[in-house]
């Protein structure tokens, strides 16, 4: 009895291990801390409680890998519980990202599609980490970037003071410049020696612009005694000889910037006069230009005059002349102002016309934009087949439309000259009708040549009009037939609906499947506990009629012994029973190795069967393309 009852325990277990499923409490703490640190990270969609982990984990994945600028051949959007064939393909494109994101931590597809929590968070953690410092490494890229688009846009109160402020002072800057840059006051003679050592013509272009560098002695008219009483009492004779070589150095010095002066003054002196030839040419202009460059000359000529002497004029008269150049000064800037304003004015109103125009066409483009977009929505959604037939019908009926117009100008050019025709004929038969009355000749009844021709073009006027009125009813009967095809287009599905159709079939299909699924494990949940009560009902049986015979079987050691031949018998058949239950479930087990070989196979032709359904539809997209380019080429 003791050896019975743990064989029936195990051989129940086994069965109870068929049906059940254990939930890991460290997988689900895992998953817990995944979705918890893909939030973190600014992944929300892991709240919704409609996804399924898969859904939530993988989708975090993606988010993080495509974050750290990785591409990712992947569709979640779109795909929300996905079936095994796409979960594996899933996981294979994201494990395959993971080597080129050089990851630490290994990660097999399986583990991915098997929910191998405890596996995969390493990796998140990993991926939640490179998405956080890769978002800290671009936030000042497009931090900078947002602030330039917003200024090529929008400005704010400040920028536009700034703007305002800044033409004004760079109008200022740029005037100070001219107003203190150098100006060349003297220049040296043609004919003047040629100075060969550089700090002489150093010299000499500093003079040129009014500088003086070099020694120079405050007084020169002190007297030896001051000049002895300045050197100190203590000095030797040595130190007395070289401060009087240094003055002689100052006094060489000074002569030589002194004889340069004196050239360049000499010839600042000789240009200031006005020589015979210039006058000439002056001259030669008019009255007015004369007048305006005598005054100009006038007003350089005090100026030059006060910048070289001005100890010798007063200080009142050198204050009006500096008054009268302001004054004329201040008059010229407000006349340039006045026609500057002037011009403004005229650009201000030519640009605010401009500007209106450009906001019509823009409003213009912009509807013919819509209405584009939307003839091309619609023409996506027909059968290009019966499009372009359309398309022939279409071009046909204006032709015939244009032939038609065509065929009506003509006719009235010649009706009109064949009527300019009949009154020529009519005004040359007038003078010869009236002869032959006179001669009496023909008789008025008898038909005549001009007679004839009326005729003629009657008849090929009544011609051309039973050939317009053929063209109008076959024009009719184009149209008919135009208006059917658009009646039998309208009938035939587009693509969206079709497409529409198919995915309502998908998913019919696929609740039919999960429906199926669901119950064929109630009928297996139903027939293992079913089994399990008739163990269980057996070895009640088993134990009561144990129980029964128990006290009769220990009576005699005959009995007994019959007793324990009968135990040996039935555990020999619970052995038995245990080895067929045994040898069923390997062969069940074989089974499902081969079921699971069968499914992998016809996974693979499925996604060699995807495959080639893209790449058959990518050559008949091709294959349209160059159908359309030989056919604008024939027409």
């Amino acid at each position: 009895m003791e050896y019975m009852s743990p064989l029936l325990e195990q051989f129940l277990t086994c069965l109870e291990r068929q049906v059940e499923t254990r939930e890991d409490e460290e997988q689900n703490v895992k998953l817990t801390e995944i979705l918890e640190l893909l939030v973190a990270a600014g992944y929300f969609r892991a709240r919704i409680k409609g996804l399924s982990p898969f859904d939530k984990v993988v989708g975090g994945m993606t988010w993080c890998i495509t974050t750290c600028n990785f591409d990712v051949d992947v569709d979640l959007l779109f795909q929300e519980n996905s079936t095994i064939g796409q979960k594996i393909a899933l996981s294979e494109k994201i494990v395959s990202v993971l080597p080129r994101m050089k990851c630490p931590h290994q990660l097999e597809p399986h583990q991915i599609q098997g929910m191998d929590f405890i596996h995969i968070f390493p990796v998140v953690q990993w991926l939640v980490k490179r998405a956080i410092e890769t978002k800290e490494e671009m936030g000042d890229y497009i931090r900078a970037y947002s602030v330039s688009q917003f200024q090529k846009t929008y400005s704010l109160p400040e920028d536009d003071d700034f703007s305002k402020r800044k033409e004004k002072a760079i109008k200022t800057v740029i005037d100070l410049s001219d107003a203190y840059k150098p100006r060349r006051k003297y220049k040296r003679q043609q004919g003047a020696e040629e100075l060969l050592d550089e700090e002489s013509r150093v010299h000499a272009t500093l003079l040129e612009y009014g500088r003086r560098y070099g020694f120079s002695r405050q007084n020169k008219t002190e007297t030896a005694e001051d000049k002895k009483a300045a050197l100190p009492m203590g000095l030797s004779a040595a130190e007395k000889a070289d401060a009087h070589e240094e003055e002689e150095l100052q006094a060489a010095e000074e002569q030589r910037i002194q004889s340069l002066m004196t050239k360049m003054m000499a010839m600042a002196n000789e240009e200031s006069r006005l020589t015979a030839s210039s006058v000439g040419q002056i001259v030669g202009l008019c009255s007015a230009e004369i007048k305006q460059i005598v005054s100009e000359y006038a007003e350089k000529q005090s100026e030059l005059s006060a910048e070289e002497s001005p100890e010798k004029l007063g200080t009142s008269q050198l204050h009006r002349r500096k008054v009268i150049s302001l004054n004329k000064q201040i008059l010229q800037k407000t006349k340039q102002l006045e026609e500057l304003q002037a011009s403004r004015t005229n650009l201000q109103a030519k640009y605010e016309e401009k500007k209106k125009t450009l906001t019509e066409l823009k409003s213009y483009s912009e509807k013919l934009d819509q209405e584009q977009a939307a003839l091309e929505k619609i023409e996506a959604k027909a059968d290009p087949s019966i499009l372009e037939n359309l398309r022939a019908l279409v071009a046909m009926n204006e032709n015939l439309k244009s032939q038609e117009q065509e065929f009506k100008a003509h006719c009235r050019e010649e009706m009109a000259r064949l009527q300019q025709e009949i009154e020529s004929l009519k005004a040359k038969r007038a003078p010869d009708g009236g002869e032959k009355d006179l001669s009496g000749g023909e008789p008025q009844g008898a038909p005549t040549p001009v007679m004839t021709h009326h005729e003629d073009l009657d008849r090929r006027y009544n011609m051309e009009k039973e050939k317009l009125y053929k063209i109008r009813l076959l024009q009719a009967r184009r149209n008919r037939e135009i208006a059917i095809l658009h009646r039998k287009i309208d009938e035939v599905p587009s693509r969206a609906e079709l497409i529409q159709y198919q995915k309502r079939f998908i998913e019919l299909y696929r609740q039919i499947s999960a429906v199926h699924k669901e119950t064929k494990q109630f009928f297996t949940l139903y027939n293992t506990l079913d089994d399990k009560k008739v163990y269980l009902e057996k070895e009640i049986s088993l134990l009561n009629s144990i129980h029964e015979n128990f006290s009769q079987a220990m009576a005699s050691p005959a009995a007994r012994d019959q007793f324990l031949r009968q135990m040996e018998q039935i555990v020999e058949g619970i052995k038995q029973s245990r080895m067929k239950m045994e040898k069923k479930k390997q062969e069940n087990k074989m089974r499902r190795d081969q079921l699971n070989d069968q499914y992998l196979e016809l996974l693979e032709k499925q996604r060699l069967y995807f495959k080639t359904v893209k790449e058959f539809k990518e050559e008949g997209r091709k294959n349209e393309v160059l159908l359309s380019k030989v056919k604008a080429k024939a027409s």
